[in-house]
């Protein structure tokens, strides 16, 4: 019988990476993966933040973040507008990320992103939310 551990290890986990690739490549475009984080600073303190990566045309926004004093003045459109800017210039036409209830959907929706898909309870009592944009019209 085989045995399943739990593995942090960075080598561990490139090694299931490589071999999940290896079979999409027999089904889509090789993964054209390429990192993104953005970083606002204030006298060298950080105020805010996206990371995320773009892949097969689509930019993710993994995490975003924008400090409590920082917000509601432009940043976090700042940093979302260039993450997307930086997505164009890779060929990006599409857009992906998730929020929760207790985060700003709003913010995303004023934004142009819409709602494809809801999680409920996750975490319990909340709802998570997966939003898509069109960063390119394709006419």
């Amino acid at each position: 019988m085989e045995e399943i551990d739990v593995f942090h290890l960075d080598d561990d986990a490139h090694f299931i990476r490589q071999k999940l690739k290896e079979f999409n490549h027999n089904f889509a475009p090789p993964d054209t993966h390429e990192r993104l984080c953005l970083v606002a600073r204030r006298r060298a303190r950080i105020i805010g933040g996206l990371i995320g990566g773009t892949y097969w045309n689509w930019l993710y926004v993994e995490l975003f973040w924008v400090g409590e004093h920082e917000r509601h003045n432009g940043l976090g459109t700042r940093i979302l507008a260039k993450a997307e800017g930086l997505a164009i210039q890779r060929g990006c036409l599409n857009a992906h990320l998730e929020t929760h209830d207790f985060q700003n959907l709003g913010f995303y929706q004023r934004r142009q992103y819409v709602v494809f898909g809801e999680l409920a309870d996750l975490p319990e009592g909340h709802t998570k939310y997966y939003l898509r944009k069109q960063l390119i019209n394709k006419q």
